[in-house]
């Protein structure tokens, strides 16, 4: 599987701040077949973000650190790389309420 038009193998953003969730959201991403980036706040995803033009997927927890948070994080990349599939993540079991343009996913 791809993500988006002849993008193999797709580039995989993983932000999350917790360090042993972050290795094993790499190490599924990796197992999967794509190649995973690592991001540990919403800032430095955006810089990654900014500086490449390859990345396919954002998969993001809801709570994290920086200037905004992955809801935040979620509509800036809807709204400026259109093109790039997100997937949200919470341990939440009722995370808030999502206003995001579809296509969206959250993971719980």
């Amino acid at each position: 599987m791809t993500f988006g038009p002849s993008r193999s193998p797709a580039i995989v953003l993983v932000v999350e701040d917790e360090m042993v969730l972050r290795m094993r959201a790499v190490g599924m991403v990796e197992d999967a077949g794509y190649t995973p980036l690592e991001a540990r706040d919403t800032d430095e995803a955006l810089a990654i973000l900014s500086s490449r033009s390859d990345i396919a997927l954002v998969c993001a927890d809801i709570q994290l650190p920086g200037s905004m948070d992955g809801m935040g994080l979620a509509r800036t990349v809807r709204k400026r790389w259109p093109a790039i599939d997100i997937i949200l993540m919470s341990e939440q079991l009722n995370p808030p309420s999502i206003d995001l343009p579809p296509p969206q996913q959250i993971l719980r």
